[in-house]
């Protein structure tokens, strides 16, 4: 079974920074994008950034230049780096990758289990 396993949320302060992982592990074929959405409180569901199999990446405007997407395809594994943190940024992270499993004759999405991130002083 295919599943996302997401570390590196906590408390940090106005400006500081924070590094989200997320690794996919079970019977993976292949993995197409890969990419991180927050939940903040009353509000939808949004999209941060995204990675391509072929590292193109995209961004929220909310983010843009704060924020870094990455990935380790041999660790099959995706990361958020994040700069200068405002109490904006307060939410629950999903991870998201596209994959196919080995039992699966096309791509599906695989979400983590979410990780909170608290911007405060």
């Amino acid at each position: 079974q295919v599943q996302l396993v997401e570390s590196g949320g906590g408390l940090v302060q106005p400006g500081g920074s924070l590094r989200l992982s997320c690794a996919a592990s079970g019977s993976i074929l292949s993995i197409n994008a890969m990419g991180w959405y927050r939940q903040a409180p009353g509000k939808e569901r949004e999209l941060v950034a995204v990675i391509t199999s072929g590292g193109s990446t995209n961004y929220a405007d909310s983010v843009k230049g704060r924020f870094t997407i990455s990935r380790d395809n041999a660790k099959n594994t995706v990361y958020l780096q994040m700069n200068s943190l405002k109490p904006e940024d307060t939410a629950v992270y999903y991870c998201n990758a596209n994959i196919r499993p080995i039992y699966r004759p096309s791509y599906r999405d695989y979400w983590g289990q979410g990780t909170q991130v608290t911007v405060s002083s």
